[in-house]
């Protein structure tokens, strides 16, 4: 099945976006994490501009998280009881007006009335209102990503998910970062809306009518179904925690503000630039492996992509000149797109069709926020070790992970894609 797969994945590596709905979906991904992504940097460089504080970064992280965390379960099972058209929309209307409300609040003339304090609690607020967001977003999102192409599809599916994510990811900064750096925080915002504005445009471009599963069982049995199916299964525990870990403690573009003002000094634009570079290598790595695909032997792959993640992040710690260390973010990036390809595609196979949004809301927990809780980690390590011990030690943890992680499953590590589909390990 699987040299089948890689076969018509040669053949046609443009499969996929042959269905409609996932050319919808892959238009609502591409906008939505566009402005998402130029939210984050825009932040993060307005925030540390007007504090001049490691920590305040940190924070933007964990305002996200503790609501994406905290209701992670009770989204996938939502995403699996309602109809996922009208969720996404309802979604995207959240995080529509939390940005209408960030762009009020960061205006020039507010700050007659607003202090530096408020204006910085305001915009957590409004960023713990996106956390809720995210908590639907995912498992929805996931559940028609699934249904949109026919199964043997998706490997390629995964491909231009996250080449789609990857590539606004490119963009999105560097447009963010020239914006704010030339025409200031309301013009960004303005740009963030007309993105969210064309992601919601996408998603009443659904033609088909996603499944509802029946509920059969009580929520609380129904939430927790999903926990113990992905602890049931050796391959996927291992996957999220290995993924958890070493975003968590490689977080090091939280702090990319710093280096960007304190130790590169190259601005807002800089900025931009350097959060690009990491995309920019994700998604040229994702478009080769349309054509050269790393499920061969996933998990000596994932490994070994880990382990090049943590060791691009020590490297960019130690570079002092800006050149080597976009080298260095793009290798980073290079290194993650094939583990959460990876990761993704294993997922995808080995979930049933009526838990895809409850273990989709597990996947969260573990990995979508552990990007924000290590942006957190991050900004108490900067302001605890200093920036550059910070980003060193976060590497370093990475290493020992992905250490731990081969020792404890060395059996897991010769499996193909074949071995994976037709005997899914179990977890003792």
């Amino acid at each position: 099945m699987a040299t089948a797969t890689n076969i018509q994945q040669k053949k046609d590596p443009f499969e996929a976006l042959r269905f409609k709905d996932f050319r919808a979906y892959i238009a609502m991904r591409f906008f939505f994490t566009f402005a998402y992504q130029m939210q984050t940097v825009v932040l993060g460089a307005y925030i540390y501009d007007i504090t001049h504080d490691k920590l305040a970064l940190g924070i933007i992280g964990l305002s996200e998280a503790v609501p994406a965390i905290g209701l992670a379960l009770f989204g996938g099972y939502l995403a699996d009881k309602v109809e996922k058209r009208k969720l996404l929309l309802m979604v995207l209307t959240g995080v529509f007006l939390s940005a209408v409300v960030m762009l009020m609040i960061t205006h020039k003339s507010s700050a007659a009335y607003l202090s530096t304090a408020r204006i910085t609690s305001l915009i957590y607020t409004m960023i713990f209102i996106n956390g809720i967001a995210r908590a639907f977003y995912s498992p929805a999102a996931f559940s028609v990503l699934a249904n949109s192409v026919p199964k043997e599809v998706y490997p390629n599916s995964s491909t231009w998910n996250i080449s789609a994510w990857q590539s606004a990811s490119i963009l999105a900064p560097v447009a963010g970062g020239f914006i704010y750096g030339f025409y200031g925080i309301t013009a960004a915002f303005t740009a963030i809306l007309i993105f969210l504005s064309i992601a919601f445009v996408a998603v009443c471009m659904f033609k088909k009518i996603y499944p509802v599963a029946v509920a059969k069982e009580r929520i609380w049995e129904s939430l927790t179904q999903g926990v113990r199916f992905v602890f049931s299964n050796r391959m996927m525990v291992g996957a999220l925690s290995l993924d958890m870990f070493s975003v968590f403690f490689g977080g090091a573009v939280a702090l990319l503000p710093v280096f960007a003002k304190d130790i590169l000094h190259v601005g807002p634009e800089g900025l931009g630039i350097m959060r690009g570079a990491t995309s920019l290598g994700a998604v040229l790595t994702v478009l080769a492996m349309t054509r050269f695909s790393p499920m061969g032997k996933p998990w000596r792959n994932l490994l070994i992509a880990v382990t090049g993640f943590g060791i691009s992040i020590i490297c960019f710690g130690l570079s002092r000149n800006f050149y080597l260390s976009l080298l260095f973010l793009f290798m980073e990036g290079s290194f993650d797109s094939i583990s959460v390809l990876i990761r993704g595609t294993i997922m995808q196979i080995l979930t049933p069709e009526h838990m895809r949004g409850r273990v989709s809301a597990v996947n969260h927990m573990f990995v979508g926020s552990s990007n924000e809780i290590g942006a957190f980690e991050s900004g108490v390590a900067a302001k605890l070790l200093d920036t550059v011990p910070a980003v060193i030690f976060g590497g370093s943890m990475t290493l020992i992970v992905v250490s731990i992680t081969w020792l404890k499953t060395k059996k897991l590590v010769p499996l193909s894609l074949h071995d994976i589909n037709v005997a899914p390990q179990k977890t003792a």
